[in-house]
C-alpha cells in the first residue's frame, strides 16, 4: 500500500498519449508536461511568458536596430521639435550678439557723454577766463575819456 504514489493503468497512458515527465521533488512545483488544451505559453520572442516575466530581453541589448527606432527620428513631431530647438538656439545666439552690441554701444555713448562734459567744462573755464579778461579791459578803459 503506497500512500503518496498513485497507480495509473498502462491502458490510460496509451490512449491519452505518453505520460508527462515529472520530476519528483518537493521543490519543483511545475511539471515538464506539454501545455494543456493546445495553450501555448511561449511568447513571440521565444520566451516562456510565465516563468520569464521579469527576464525579458531589453531593447538595448538587441543585436539589430529596429525599423521603428530608425523611423522615430523622421517623425514629423520629432523633426518639428528639433527645428524649434535649433531655431531657439540660433535666436539665443542672435540675442547674445545683440546684447553684446548694445553693451558696446552703451559704453561708447557713456564715453561720448564724458567727453562732452569735459568739453563743456573746458568751454566754461575759457568763458570764465574771457570774462575775467574783459573785466580787466573794462577797468583799464574807465580811465579813458577823462581828459576830454
Amino acid at each position: 500500500m503506497q500512500l503518496f504514489n498513485s497507480h495509473h493503468d498502462s491502458d490510460t497512458h496509451t490512449a491519452n498519449g505518453p505520460p508527462p515527465q515529472r520530476i519528483s521533488s518537493i521543490f519543483r512545483g511545475r511539471s515538464r508536461s506539454p501545455p494543456r488544451d493546445g495553450l501555448d505559453i511561449t511568447g513571440t520572442n521565444g520566451y516562456n511568458s510565465y516563468t520569464n516575466f521579469f527576464r525579458r530581453p531589453s531593447p538595448t541589448r538587441s543585436s539589430g536596430t529596429s525599423t521603428v527606432d530608425s523611423r522615430i527620428d523622421k517623425e514629423p513631431t520629432i523633426m518639428a521639435a528639433r527645428k524649434k530647438v535649433a531655431d531657439a538656439e540660433s535666436a539665443e545666439k542672435a540675442a547674445d550678439r545683440a546684447l553684446l552690441e548694445a553693451r558696446t554701444a552703451a559704453k561708447a555713448a557713456k564715453e561720448h557723454v564724458k567727453l562732452l562734459e569735459r568739453e563743456v567744462l573746458e568751454d566754461a573755464r575759457r568763458a570764465k577766463a574771457k570774462q575775467a579778461e574783459a573785466k580787466n579791459v573794462s577797468k583799464s578803459a574807465r580811465s579813458l575819456g577823462r581828459h576830454g
